[in-house]
């Protein structure tokens, strides 16, 4: 991963990590669906989302996203490089494989910053 786009994706892992520890779900949420657009063409960074969705999900008893996101830890860690939904955010009542619009700001980054640029 490229460092510039490493740092966007710690700071969004970083947010919703702290925003979890005050038990801020929805907001740690959110930002786990940013980093998830992020790295999902990485495959720890991934898998490690979906981990920490996984977390939310126990945390708030939603056995939607507990069921949702065990398979698509070891998805993540199958298939990130061969092909992912571009701009997915990862949670459990998306479907895994929608395509999505991506926010500008991501698109930025990920245009100059992607896995296209590691080639």
């Amino acid at each position: 991963m490229h460092p510039e786009l490493r740092r966007a994706y710690d700071t969004e892992m970083t947010a919703a990590a702290k925003l979890y520890d005050t038990n801020q779900l929805q907001l740690a949420f959110s930002h786990l669906e940013r980093a998830h657009i992020l790295g999902q063409s990485f495959s720890i960074a991934h898998a490690r989302t979906h981990w920490w969705m996984l977390r939310v999900g126990l945390r708030n008893r939603d056995i939607v996203e507990i069921l949702g996101q065990i398979p698509r830890i070891l998805g993540a860690l199958l298939f990130s490089r061969i092909w992912v939904p571009i701009g997915n955010t990862g949670g459990a009542r998306v479907p895994p494989f929608k395509t999505m619009p991506i926010p500008h700001e991501l698109q930025v980054l990920l245009d100059k910053y992607g896995y296209n640029t590691m080639k």
